[in-house]
This record gives structure tokens, sequence and C-alpha cells, in this order.
């Protein structure tokens, strides 16, 4: 039944008018569903957009897909990709179709996203204690007995809050406990013995059932391969412990769960070397910015930097914003800001200046300063850029690029815009 509806809210994504709502759309688009837009297969830069636009590369985005797939088959991993990096209903179906088991989700309004178009499996890597939002989840998980939800648990209060608010519902919550990464991390329980505390709570109580153990390793203070390793052993270790104790009674399955996008090597790793347990264990991988990657924070940080055997991961994304000013030879401006740039880990990197229908190397230019509606351009001595020129910039940080934009146009390499990407944030 979620399913069908979830067909169905796709559908009517595209039967969407184009308006005002969405940036760098051609105005001449005004009042067209998506799909009639899509079907006319404009060109991004001759057929009426305007600037700054967002671009998703096609191809890009389907060798991210597919590589992903194939690393967690090869690894034998589960993977349910982190959504709030793109919330973007058409590419969690993307990401179900090459694999994915389910998809990861951070607060409740995601997960209602979700749902409205049909994800039948969700974990949710929060803490989840709002009284209003449990009983909404309690209600699809009655309603539809093939939904599968889970989602942290790292305090006694915790359980206690989620208990008073699930009581006298129809299907228990299933939880795991979340290890924190040590002292001055995130969330998470800080010791083997908090979690055996929180664990009894949850025992303590017929609205929680206790499926597994999770965590976010990127959070490990001082990151590095051996501290991010030894955390992962002792979340291999909990889970071990846990089952040969019985917490793990009724469950179908062991979730053992961990995986940003900067250490999922290590993950596969260290998930390789689980010991037979009582239960079969569920390896769930939760990385999500693979999905379009970036040109910066992840290109440096990614695991196939480190085993490039295993393949490459490719930079999806494309900023195209207009030079507007060129006060002095050593300063340009370009109409993309703040509000369109993600900016909070590395500054957009220029890559291509497009001029009269021709493209060269962005070469002596660099972003050295952001405003709400402009980027700062350094400009080398011999820069070629000029007033009227697009430039195309790479974005660091996937999780702040989606979020700046409702709809993304998808384009073949030499600019044919092929589909729209809606966002929900």
């Amino acid at each position: 039944m979620a399913r069908e509806a979830g067909t169905e809210a796709l559908a009517r994504l595209a039967e969407e008018r184009v308006d005002h709502r969405f940036k760098g759309l051609p105005p001449d688009a005004t009042g067209l569903t998506l799909a009639e837009l899509a079907a006319q297969r404009r060109n991004l830069f001759t057929d009426g957009f305007t600037t700054p636009v967002l671009a998703l590369s096609a191809e890009r985005l389907e060798h991210n897909l597919k590589l992903m797939e194939t690393y967690a088959d090869r690894h034998g991993l589960a993977f349910a990709p982190h959504g709030k990096t793109s919330m973007a209903p058409l590419l969690f179906q993307r990401q179900i179709e090459h694999g994915a088991w389910g998809i990861t989700l951070a607060v409740p309004h995601q997960v209602r996203v979700a749902r409205t178009y049909g994800i039948g499996r969700v974990f949710l890597a929060n803490e989840l204690v709002d009284a209003p939002a449990l009983r909404w989840i309690a209600a699809e998980l009655a309603a539809d007995p093939e939904f599968r939800f889970l989602c942290y648990v790292d305090s006694v209060r915790g359980v206690e809050l989620m208990d008073a608010a699930l009581r006298g519902t129809a299907r228990p919550v299933d939880v795991v406990i979340e290890l924190g990464a040590g002292e001055g991390g995130r969330t998470g329980v800080r010791t083997e013995a908090d979690a055996r505390a929180v664990a009894d709570a949850v025992a303590g109580v017929e609205t929680l059932r206790l499926v597994g153990v999770a965590g976010y390793e990127a959070q490990v203070p001082g990151a590095a391969p051996e501290p991010v390793r030894a955390w992962l052993g002792r979340l291999v270790a909990l889970a071990a412990e846990f089952d040969k104790a019985g917490r793990f009674a009724g469950a179908e399955e062991i979730v053992v769960s961990a995986g940003g996008s900067e250490w999922f090597d290590a993950v596969a790793d260290v998930f390789a070397k689980i010991p037979e347990l009582s239960l079969p264990v569920l390896k769930l991988l939760r990385s999500g910015a693979y999905v379009s990657h970036d040109d910066v924070h992840y290109s440096r940080l990614t695991p196939f930097n480190r085993v490039p055997e295993e393949g490459a991961l490719e930079p999806a994304f494309r900023l195209w914003a207009q030079v507007v000013s060129r006060p002095s030879p050593e300063q340009a401006f370009v109409n993309a800001g703040k509000r369109d740039a993600a900016y909070d880990l590395d500054h957009p990197v220029a890559h291509m200046v497009r001029r009269d229908g021709t493209e060269h190397p962005a070469t002596g230019i660099e972003v050295t300063a952001l405003s709400d509606q402009h980027l700062w351009l350094g400009t080398a001595p011999g820069a070629d850029v000029e007033v009227g020129d697009w430039i195309g910039f790479g974005l660091s940080h996937p999780c702040t690029s989606f979020d700046k934009w409702q709809l993304i146009p998808v384009t073949e390499a030499d600019g044919t815009v092929v589909d729209y990407i809606r966002t929900f944030f």
C-alpha cells in the first residue's frame, strides 16, 4: 500500500508546474509541468536558463550510484545511504533501484517525506524522543506491516520518554544502542556500562525492541585510521557481548551499523571480521555524500583515495554563475553567493569559463569570499574572464548544496537537461 502510494506521489512530482519558486529555470517555462519541460530537452546554456543555476551531471550521478552499489555488494554490506544529504525522493528511488536496503534519515520531518514517497525501510540515525513524532511512527508501523523503522537510543531517560509516548501502540519500535565516539564526541553512550544500562531499560518496556548497535565513526576525536578502527572494534565487541547475554531476544536479525562518507573502508574491513552470532547480522553502511560527491571536502577524504583499486567517485555538481562585475584586474564578481553555494566547509572552486558557446579552464581564478549574492573572485594576471562570462564552479559538502535548491536540472555532458530533481528541506 505504501509502495503504491509512493509510486503515485513520485508520478505527481512530474506534474508539478514550473513557477517563481524554482531558481534558474527559464522564465518562459512558467506554467509547464516538469514532465513537459523535461521532454523539451532544453540546453542549460542556450535555452533560457538564468544564472545562477545548479546542475547535476547525469553521467556522474549514474557512475556514483553504480560504484557504491558494487562496493557494498563486494564487501557483503547492506546499504542505507543517508538521505538527509539530498532529501530528494527521485534520488531515494534511484538508490533503492541500485540495491540500497533503505534510506537513513535524521529527523521526523525527513521520515515523513520518505514515507510519502514510498520508502519502506528507514534508519533514523538520531535519538527520537518527540512524542507526536513517535505516535506518528507508531501509526505508520500499525498501518503498514512491511514498514521497517529503526532509531538510536542512548539514555535511560530517552527510553522512558519513548515508552510514555508509545504505550498502547500495536508494534514495538526497533531501537539500536548508539555507541558514542568518545568524550567530546557527539551523541551516544560514552561507555559500555552506559550501554548496558540503556539496554536494561529497553528490556524493561514493551514498546521498544532492541535489535542492534550503531554509531558514527567520523566523530571519533582526532579521527584517523587507528582510532576509527579501534572504535569500530568496540562497536562489534558490544554487539557480540549483547548477543551472548541474550539482549537481542525477539529480534529477527542483529543490526550493526556505521559508516559516513570518510571511513567506509575501515567499516568494511572491521565488519568483515564480525564473529558468527546467534542471529543473522545486518551489516549496515550509511554513507550518503557519494550520490553527488564533491570537489573539495570529500574528494580529499574519500576512502577510494586510500584504496584506489576500489574505484573513484566523481563530483557531479556544477554551479553556473555569471560574471556581473570586473572592477579591477585583480577582481571579478559573479551573481551567486551564500544562498546558492555551499560554503560551510570550503569555498567553491572555479573550473570552467564559458563564453560565446566555447569553454576554457578557469586558470588564475579563485573564490576569495562570499556575500549573500556574490562570489568574490581573485583574478591573477592573465586570467581570461570578462563581464557576461558564465563560470562553472565545483562545490564542497553536498549536504549543504542540495538544501539551497528546490529543483535541480540533471544535465548530460553537452548541457542537455534530461530530468529535474525535486528536494524537500
